[in-house]
C-alpha cells in the first residue's frame, strides 16, 4: 500500500522530509506517494524492507530509541511523535499509538466491519466465557475466531499471546487472518489495559460484555472508580448509531453493582443476566452444584430451558449466564445453547484435574485475585471430604494491595496454606512472601494453618507430600501458564507438569 494512502485518516500529522526540512501542518502527500509499504512493525527486530516503523512509548522502552536499526533492517517510513535524525519520511503526529490504530485498519481492510465482533471484559472469568461462547457458535456453523489470555486461535491454527489483548496492529492483523481463514465472528478478552491504552480503537463491536469488578490492577489504575472507569470504555464506545445490519448490545451482570454505570454509559441495548436480581432479564434458577458440574434452569423471557455443565462452582453458573446472553442476541435458541455446553470441555488451568492415580485430588486453576482466588477454594471445599490445601503466591511489579487479601482470602477457606513464589518478575519473591504474611500477622492466624516456601516447585511437591486420602489440593495463580519471569528472564515452568512430577515421586 502506499504511504500516502496509508496516512490519508491522519489529523494532524506533518511530514519530516529530511532531517532538516519539514512541510506545513498541511502535509504534501507528493512527498509519500511512490513509498510502497509492505509491513507495518512495532519492533525494529521483525522491521524488513518496505516497512513502516511506528514508535510507540512504552513503560519500560520507547520505541524511538530503535529507529535507527529499524532503518537498517529496511525501513522506509517512520511514524513518530516527535523529529528525528533520519534520512528516511518521518510522520509526525501527537500520539502514535492512536494513529496505529488508524494506519492499521486501513492496512488490513477495516476487518472488523466484516467481522461480527464479541467482547469480554471483567476481572474474573473472561477467559471461560470466550471460550463457552466459541463453543455454541461453531456448533451451529459460525465459524468463529478467539483472542485471549491463553492464546489467539485463527481458523485451525493456535499462536502465542503476550498479552490478553495485543496491541491494536497486532488485532487488525488478527481479524484479518480469521477473514482470510473464513470466519464469521471473533470472540476477545478485553482488558482493563488494553481499554485504557487504546489497543482496541478501530475495532467495530458488536456485543460487549460484563462479567463482574473486584479487586486487581490497582498498581495501574490507582483506585477501584479508575478501575471500573477503564472497563466502562468497552461499553461506551458501542457506538451511537443503529444499524439493522449492525445492532449493539451490551450484556451485563445484574448481580454486580458496577453494571448500573455501564448500562448508563453505553448507547447500545441492554440484556441483563443474574441469580439473585429479580430484575435480570436472563435469569438462573433451581441450581445444584457437584464435583461433575452445574445443573440449573435457564428463564429468559417466556422461554425456560435446562442447563446441566460440566464445570464446577457457582462462579460457573455467571460464566454459563454470560455466555447464553451472547447466544441470544445472536440468534440461539435456549435449547441450542443448552446443547452445546453440555458438551464442552474443561479451559485449560481453568479447574483444571491433574490425574496420576492418587487417591486424593490436585487442581490447578488460574485464580489470582482475592475475588477468584475465594470462588475456587469455596468450590473446592465442597468437593473435599477431608482437607483443603492451597498453594498460592502473588506477582511481582503488581498490585501490592491484594497480597494480604490473598493470603487471607486462602486461609479463610483452606485447612493449610502454602505461601510460595508466582512471577516474582523484578521483585524478590521473599519480600512479595512477607507482604502476604502481613495479612496471617493482623488477623493473628495461627502458624498451624500456613508455611512459606519460596520455590514454587518445593512449594507443590512439598503439598503433595503432605496430602492424605480425600484431602483436595489446589494450585492457584498460574493456571495454564507454562513459564515463571524471575529478574526480567522467563523459565519454563508449568503447575500442571510440576504437579505429575511430584505424584509421580510417590510412586503410587
Amino acid at each position: 500500500m502506499q504511504l500516502a494512502e496509508l496516512v490519508q485518516d491522519l489529523i494532524p500529522y506533518r511530514v519530516q522530509i529530511s532531517a532538516h526540512h519539514s512541510s506545513a501542518e498541511q502535509p504534501d502527500d507528493g512527498h509519500l506517494r511512490g513509498i510502497e509499504i509492505s509491513s507495518i512493525e512495532l519492533d525494529s527486530r521483525q522491521v524488513k524492507p518496505g516497512s513502516l516503523f511506528v514508535c510507540i512509548p512504552g513503560f519500560q522502552v520507547d520505541g524511538h530509541q530503535f529507529v535507527s536499526q529499524a532503518i537498517e533492517r529496511g525501513a522506509v517510513a517512520i511514524l513518530a511523535q516527535k523529529p528525528l535524525d533520519v534520512p528516511v519520511p518521518v510522520i509526525i503526529v501527537p500520539d502514535t499509538r492512536r494513529a496505529l490504530a488508524y494506519v492499521a485498519n486501513r492496512f488490513y481492510g477495516f476487518p472488523t466491519q466484516k467481522l461480527r465482533l464479541i467482547g469480554v471484559t471483567g476481572t474474573n472469568g473472561k477467559t471461560t466465557v470466550t471460550y463457552l461462547i466459541e463453543k455454541m457458535l461453531e456448533d451451529q456453523g459460525r465459524k468463529t475466531g478467539r483472542i485471549g489470555t491463553i492464546n489467539m486461535k485463527i481458523g485451525e491454527r493456535l499462536v502465542e499471546v503476550k498479552n490478553t489483548t495485543p496491541e491494536s496492529l497486532h488485532l487488525q492483523q488478527a481479524f484479518h487472518d480469521m477473514l482470510q481463514a473464513k470466519c464469521s465472528h471473533a470472540v476477545i478478552e478485553v482488558s482493563s489495559h488494553a481499554l485504557d491504552m487504546g489497543r482496541v480503537r478501530g475495532c467495530n463491536f458488536g456485543v460487549a460484555i460484563f462479567t463482574n469488578l473486584t479487586q486487581d490492577h490497582l498498581d495501574y489504575h490507582q483506585s477501584m472508580e479508575e478501575y471500573k472507569r477503564a472497563k466502562g470504555l468497552l461499553f461506551s464506545q458501542l457506538g451511537n448509531g443503529i444499524s439493522e445490519r449492525d445492532l449493539k448490545y451490551a450484556i451485563l451482570n445484574a448481580d454486580d453493582p458496577a453494571s448500573s454505570y455501564y448500562a448508563k454509559i453505553t448507547p447500545a441495548q441492554v440484556l441483563t443476566y443474574g441469580i439473585k436480581s429479580e430484575q435480570a432479564d436472563i435469569k438462573a434458577a433451581d441450581i445444584t452444584l457437584s464435583p461433575r458440574g452445574v445443573s440449573f434452569t435457564v428463564h429468559y423471557g417466556t422461554e425456560q430451558e435446562q442447563f446441566n455443565v460440566p464445570l464446577v462452582g457457582m462462579f460457573n453458573v455467571y460464566n454459563v449466564l454470560a455466555a447464553v446472553g451472547a447466544g441470544v442476541v445472536e440468534g440461539l435458541s435456549l435449547r441450542q445453547i443448552s446443547d452445546s455446553l453440555s458438551e464442552v470441555q474443561g479451559i485449560p488451568g481453568r479447574m483444571e484435574v491433574v490425574e496420576a492415580g492418587q487417591d486424593f485430588t490436585v487442581i490447578v486453576d488460574y485464580a489470582h485475585t482475592p475475588d477468584s482466588l475465594a470462588n475456587v477454594l469455596s468450590t473446592a471445599r465442597q468437593l473435599a471430604r477431608k482437607r483443603l490445601i492451597c498453594v498460592v503466591g502473588c506477582g511481582g511489579d503488581r498490585d501490592r494491595g491484594k497480597r494480604p487479601l490473598m493470603a487471607q482470602m486462602a486461609v479463610k477457606y483452606a485447612d493449610l496454606t502454602v505461601l510460595t513464589s508466582d512471577n516474582p518478575r523484578s521483585e524478590d519473591p521473599a519480600a512479595i512472601i512477607r507482604d502476604m504474611e502481613k495479612g496471617l500477622i493482623e488477623q493473628d492466624v495461627s502458624q498451624t494453618k500456613y508455611t512459606s516456601i519460596i520455590d514454587r516447585r518445593q512449594a507443590i511437591h512439598w503439598a503433595i507430600n503432605k496430602a492424605e486420602k480425600d484431602d483436595v489440593i489446589i494450585i492457584a495463580g498460574k493456571g495454564h501458564e507454562t513459564y515463571q519471569e524471575i529478574k526480567g528472564q522467563r523459565f519454563h515452568f508449568d503447575d500442571r507438569e510440576v504437579a505429575r512430577e511430584a505424584l509421580a515421586s510417590l510412586k503410587l
